[in-house]
């Protein structure tokens, strides 16, 4: 089973492009959706958290506050060192799980008669793919491109952040050059829906044949 990588910037549209290729039938798993899983009340990776920064890291209802987490590991960058090596193993381990396809009784072209998974190829969908070691994991890498300040917008719209913390969030992720640089494959998000809509269709026929 090949596993396809989607990365992209803050606000580049991700969950879109994995929300398109999962119509078409493939099994995907977001290391940001693992990173809120992993991080929940009552887990072993919270209480650290919350060892390490003091109990104002919580929310009044014992839940990461992570606004204010995001604020201190953007600010001192050494925080932000210990929190990745902390939780970057963790995430990585539970991705590998989540990335095997269960059996499915649900009719989709990805799946058999008894419910196997049929496509030869999932997708891990991970911002910080090539800033990890998650990148070994994967053998093409789909970057998702849109420019500097569509980005910015998108982002301030979607989490009613400031332009300054969108900036700081940005200047912190891999440049836009240096992402490309990586790609095997680009699909460009600075396009109406039904033009990535074909991009994302044509990309699934492709990797279907390439992994045949």
């Amino acid at each position: 089973m090949k596993i396809v990588g989607l990365t992209g910037g803050i606000g580049s549209g991700k969950s879109t492009v994995a929300r398109l290729l999962g119509e078409h039938g493939v099994h995907w798993g977001d290391a940001d959706d693992v990173a809120r899983e992993v991080v929940e009340p009552g887990t072993p990776p919270l209480a650290r958290i919350a060892e390490h920064f003091g109990e104002k890291i919580l929310t009044p209802e014992g839940a990461l506050d992570r606004s204010q987490l995001r604020g201190i590991v953007f600010e001192k960058p050494e925080e932000r060192v210990w929190l990745e090596s902390l939780l970057h193993p963790i995430i990585r381990e539970e991705l590998i799980r989540q990335l095997n396809p269960p059996l499915s009784p649900s009719p989709s072209p990805a799946r058999g008669e008894g419910g196997e998974y049929e496509f030869p190829y999932v997708l891990l969908v991970s911002p910080l793919l090539l800033e990890t070691d998650q990148h070994e994991l994967v053998d093409r890498i789909v970057v998702i491109d849109i420019p500097r300040e569509t980005q910015i917008e998108r982002t301030m719209a979607r989490d009613t952040n400031s332009r300054e913390e969108v900036e700081r969030i940005i200047a912190a992720q891999m440049s836009r050059e240096d992402r490309l640089a990586r790609a095997d494959e680009v699909i460009d998000n600075d396009r109406p829906l039904d033009d990535v809509t074909r991009q994302v269709r044509e990309l699934h026929e492709r990797l279907l044949v390439d992994f045949d």
